[in-house]
């Protein structure tokens, strides 16, 4: 028999969210205070707590979790099929051609790793925690049904003290919104009033709610969103505090609030903390890197420096090009830069520049790879075929790579300087570099909508917040602003533009292509589309494990 058998269930059973299997007793039903002090000790509840804080590092540092959904199905990032090399029998192919259905293994383990976050969150409040406590496992429930709803249009919700044989109630569309949104005020003001960016504060829960107020509207009709005027005030209003704070400017190097040391970024406002070396719950942000370098790409650790398979599109990437072409280029038109090995006389956010740390260790240089690389000492790199590694913005039409180009179609982009402070052998590995949930930035660009989307509109104030934030990157200013062209999705002198330029490959393209009405458009590599893919199918799995949950329409 296992001692301490209730215990036990409190801390797995989360697997009950999208399980089958069958549970013979409550959650927190018969199992007492003084038994789970005794169990876990007096700092029990902090535990519990910690425990769904770790719940984060899986659907957020993952390549194959939330990043893919939002980022591969979207159009800044794809990943080609090379040779033998990231095939998998079509799974991320068919992100980018939105082409999925309800089988697809990525959009069943993001489900289910939010899920735990959910359970473990709500787990915490069945154990009397402290007021702060409570207010945090809120927020780290409420976080896991933001991007539930936004993914899936729906969530599953359990309470302390719920029979666990019964299916947990289910939310979707406007009262999904409305639970986050209520459960967000509800705790505002017992949360930390600190900005450490490590765990759940005031900051962070008014960021959250910025994000809800801004988006339910289309979770309500993602084909035709509105977005009601009070909200957009309130979006207004929540900003500009945070802006008013004090406690945040903008980094002077941009890719510092990704490097190893992005711990101290006065940008980065929620973050999953990770350590450099082995230690425990370090999820590691590694895949950031391994993801998208060739396999010979930082020498000590050839040839398994990277997994040579996440790239992006040319069009995207020429949408930096804003004004005119870098100085003594002549040959491309303003607005495309491809080609010109862009670096920050353009715009500081491509990079393609020497970063401290790693560029005189690897060769790396964070950014947009495009074209030659090198390695720290400036000898050309080649392939495993011998060939030149030079990135080649060109991906084959269908994503399947053959050929002389196998290993090296497609612009790489290094969003995460690499962690290179432990030495060979541990460049693929737990990494200091925090991932970034929430940034300053993204603060200031959704006061900058808000206002755009406000019945007395004041494009004159989102134009100044969009060209400080340029400014800071070494941008030039743009003279004009609207939301989105919808006839070109890389209108230079748009918001979605400039949100694309900030905060790409950090996990939120998806949300704003479809806030913006975007995400059914054409681009590089998705042939057709259908308002069908405009919210992913829950997994079958889960819908034969809770009656409650509803089947998206199309699937």
């Amino acid at each position: 028999m296992i001692k301490n058998k209730k215990i036990i269930t409190v801390l797995l059973a989360a697997s009950a969210l999208v399980s089958c299997t069958k549970l013979d007793e409550h959650l927190n039903s018969t199992y007492t205070q003084a038994q789970f002090t005794n169990v876990l000790g007096p700092n029990g509840v902090q535990t519990l707590l910690q425990l769904a804080y770790v719940d984060l590092g899986t659907p957020f540092t993952g390549q194959d979790e939330v990043f893919s959904l939002e980022e591969n199905t979207a159009d800044e990032s794809l990943v080609p099929t090379r040779g033998g090399d990231w095939d998998d029998n079509g799974v991320w192919r068919v992100m980018h051609n939105h082409t999925w259905n309800a089988d697809h293994g990525q959009i069943l383990q993001v489900f289910n790793n939010l899920n735990k976050l959910n359970f473990d969150a709500t787990n915490v409040l069945g154990f009397k925690p402290s007021t702060q406590q409570a207010a945090e496992a809120r927020f780290l429930r409420a976080l896991s049904l933001y991007y539930l709803v936004d993914l899936y249009g729906q969530f599953p919700v359990r309470n302390p003290g719920d029979n666990l044989l019964n299916a947990p109630q289910v939310y979707s569309g406007a009262a999904a919104a409305a639970f986050i949104i209520s459960e967000l005020n509800a705790i505002m003001n017992d949360l930390p009033a600190d900005n450490k960016p490590s765990h759940a504060n005031q900051t962070v829960g008014k960021v959250l709610l910025m994000k809800c107020l801004l988006n339910q509207g289309a979770w309500a009709n993602r084909a035709s969103p509105t977005f009601a005027d009070a909200d957009m005030q309130q979006v207004v209003t929540l900003g500009t505090s945070i802006m008013g704070s004090g406690a945040y400017t903008y980094e002077a190097n941009y890719f510092h609030n990704f490097d190893v040391n992005n711990g101290n970024s006065t940008e980065n406002i929620f973050t999953y903390v990770n350590t450099s070396g082995v230690g425990p719950n370090n999820s590691g942000t590694d895949a950031r890197w391994m993801m998208t370098n060739h396999y010979n790409q930082y020498t000590p650790d050839n040839p398994n420096a990277g997994w040579n398979g996440f790239s992006t599109v040319s069009d995207f990437y020429n949408s930096f090009g804003v004004g005119t072409p870098m100085v003594g280029v002549t040959q491309f038109a303003a607005g495309n830069i491809s080609g010109l090995y862009a670096d920050s006389a353009v715009d500081g956010r491509v990079g393609e520049k020497y970063y401290p740390g790693v560029t005189n260790i690897s060769g790396i240089k964070p950014g947009f790879m495009i074209g030659q690389m090198y390695d720290q000492n400036g000898v050309a790199e080649m392939d495993r075929k011998g060939h030149p590694l030079a990135f080649d913005p060109t991906i084959s039409p269908d994503m399947k790579e053959t050929g002389s180009n196998l290993e090296v179609t497609g612009i790489r982009v290094e969003k995460y300087p690499p962690d290179l402070s432990a030495g060979p052998g541990t460049y693929e590995g737990p990494s200091g570099n925090d991932l970034v949930i929430f940034r300053y930035s993204d603060v200031a660009l959704m006061v900058a909508e808000a206002k755009l989307r406000q019945s007395a509109a004041d494009p004159a104030g989102a134009l100044a917040i969009v060209n400080q934030l340029r400014a800071a990157r070494s941008a030039a200013p743009i003279a004009s602003l609207s939301l989105v062209n919808t006839g070109n999705l890389y209108d230079v002198n748009t918001l979605l533009a400039e949100r694309g330029r900030e905060l790409y490959w950090e996990s939120v393209r998806r949300t704003d292509l479809i806030r913006f009405g975007m995400f059914n458009v054409i681009w590089q590599y998705k042939p057709s589309d259908a308002a069908t893919y405009l919210v992913f199918p829950v997994p079958n799995q889960a819908l034969a494990a809770n009656p409650n949950l509803k089947q998206n329409p199309g699937y």
